[in-house]
């Protein structure tokens, strides 16, 4: 049986981890921050494992709403969604996760810019 990459994240306990340290990055950067103010984060962090587990290949489907419906109205520039990449980034090093790997992740989440970029910058 081929490892998928949700896999070799480490399953769903560990993409929570990183979602976690993730969102605590998110948090601590006024850049974005304020676009998650009055947000339930518990919530959102459930969500964001959800997700990440679900483009990862794991058995999880992700119950979210649309990403466009979601980031309607929000503005959110290239800039934005690459300081939040970097977080994620950042994230999935922090438990040792291989370049290989965390490039994967974020090919995966890069392939919803789409949807999430509104603005520019």
């Amino acid at each position: 049986m081929t490892d998928t990459l949700y896999d070799r994240l480490g399953g769903q306990d560990a993409i929570g981890a990183v979602v976690d340290e993730f969102y605590d990055r998110v948090m601590a950067d006024e850049r974005v921050a304020y676009y998650f103010e009055d947000t339930d984060m518990q919530k959102q962090r459930i969500h964001q494992t959800q997700f990440i587990s679900s483009v990862t290949g794991g058995p999880v489907e992700y119950s979210g709403a649309e990403m466009e419906a979601v980031h309607e109205g929000m503005g959110i520039t290239p800039t934005e969604f690459d300081a939040i990449a970097t977080h994620l980034d950042d994230a999935l090093a922090e438990f040792d996760v291989g370049e290989a790997d965390r490039q994967a992740v974020l090919e995966a989440i890069d392939s919803y810019r789409p949807e999430i970029v509104t603005a520019s910058d």
